[in-house]
């Protein structure tokens, strides 16, 4: 019994050629690395840009939202704290720097209903400088309401 108990639990004898390739082994990873290094970076630095322009698109919505909500409620005007449309808006992007450009226009559209327009542009700066990836993105976002209707105060 004790000559099958020790043919059981017996590591199998290595050769030359086992151990050599297995020291080899490591200096194969880092190789890997350094070639993948480079490409991974690139990855990691698009993600983090393309994350960047997505936050700053929603806060650029945000902020033409807020200055068509003041613009489409003639009562807004008398009780809000800001004296204009672009000051309503421009509230909303305290996290935009340089601050972004404001333009309103107001109409009526075919079926005689009157509406207003708030657009805010904004030149958004990359981080990365690698060919190909543009350094500046054009953001430009439109939000068009119609106007309230004038409703008698019942106080």
């Amino acid at each position: 019994m004790s000559s099958l108990h020790s043919q059981k639990f017996c590591r199998p004898r290595r050769t030359a050629s086992s151990r050599a390739s297995r020291s080899r082994r490591p200096g194969v990873a880092v190789v890997e690395l350094a070639v993948l290094l480079p490409l991974l970076m690139l990855l990691f630095v698009i993600t983090i840009d393309f994350a960047r322009v997505f936050y700053f698109s929603l806060s650029l919505t945000n902020c033409a939202r807020a200055g068509a909500l003041y613009a489409c409620d003639p009562a807004t005007a008398g009780e809000s704290p800001y004296p204009s449309v672009e000051a309503a808006a421009l509230a909303d992007a305290t996290n935009l720097s340089p601050q972004p450009k404001i333009t309103s226009s107001s109409g009526t559209d075919n079926l005689g209903r009157k509406y207003v327009s708030v657009t805010a542009d904004y030149s958004f700066d990359t981080i990365s400088g690698f060919p190909g990836i543009p350094t500046k993105v054009p953001l430009t976002r439109t939000i068009t309401m119609y106007l309230a209707a004038n409703t008698p105060n019942t106080n």
